[in-house]
């Protein structure tokens, strides 16, 4: 039996030209004046993370008959932990970072008609009850060059790798008339995932303001491919810098479309962060 969970395929076009913008234009602004250091500098962060999470994922129980399929995003309601912790190292215009990134998702619904049953609505008089877990690690390294550092504007051009562990356990029972479908093939259970690396590239940047810069907006774009299709990183925000602590609250997005013959198909993780940095 075939569990598949189902969402629109997101559309990248766009972000992908933001991004070649971007590295076109690092060139150019490494030209403009920019503020020089000797010294080693440092920093961490953590962040809370808080986002929406959908994507499609197929679940087999051998044996069984009949495909049934339901919107991920109208399951996993309950964020039980995402946590995630950046480490950057940089010297002149050199520098080195590293992001790990851990979500734990449960959810479930009961009762539902929002599926198909063998490619068809649930009958009027039949329901599903899913419940759904996701686990999930992302880690990154990266080397970066300060393309620019002005005063109240940086731009670093990045490149390296992204991993990504990730595993979905679904449980789901069929009940009232569901026409020939039988008695073994309306319950089930299956758990699900994938693990590999891709190769990205992208920018990364802060623009400051205010009478004492103290204010800034960073952003962070990203794209690749290797174990995926595709994925793709886009984030934004606003944050407040003290003398070495920064307290900042952004908006992350996080792509993947997986090769065809994937469990998962795609998944993607769209939400608020808020977090703080400490620089030295």
């Amino acid at each position: 039996m075939k569990m598949r969970l189902s969402i629109k395929r997101i559309v990248t076009l766009q972000f992908v030209i933001l991004l070649v913008v971007f590295l076109t234009s690092a060139a150019a602004l490494a030209q403009q004046t920019e503020t020089k250091t000797d010294s080693w500098q440092f920093g961490v962060s953590l962040y809370g993370w808080f986002p929406d999470i959908a994507g499609n994922a197929s679940f087999t129980q051998p044996g069984g008959t009949g495909e049934f399929k339901i919107p991920i995003e109208t399951t996993l309601d309950s964020l039980e932990a995402g946590v995630m912790g950046t480490f950057d190292v940089r010297k002149e215009r050199w520098g080195f970072l590293t992001e790990v990134i851990y979500m734990d998702v449960a959810g479930s619904k009961n009762g539902t008609r929002e599926g198909t049953l063998g490619g068809s609505p649930l009958p009027v008089n039949a329901a599903a009850n899913v419940s759904i877990g996701m686990d999930a690690w992302f880690w990154s390294l990266a080397g970066y060059y300060r393309a620019l550092e002005q005063t109240g504007l940086t731009l670093d051009v990045l490149a390296g790798g992204r991993y990504i562990d990730a595993n979905m356990t679904a449980n789901w029972t069929i009940t009232g008339n569901v026409g020939p479908i039988p008695v073994p093939g309306r319950t089930g259970a299956a758990t699900v995932g994938v693990n590999f690396w891709d190769a990205v590239v992208g920018v990364r940047g802060q623009f400051a303001f205010g009478a004492k810069k103290s204010w800034f907006v960073p952003f962070y774009f990203d794209l690749g491919a290797g174990g995926s299709d595709f994925t793709g990183q886009a984030g934004v925000g606003l944050g407040y810098a003290f003398r070495w602590v920064e307290v900042v609250g952004a908006w992350r997005y996080l792509y993947y479309d997986m090769p065809s013959d994937r469990a998962i198909e795609d998944l993607s993780l769209n939400g608020p962060t808020v977090g703080v940095t400490f620089r030295w």
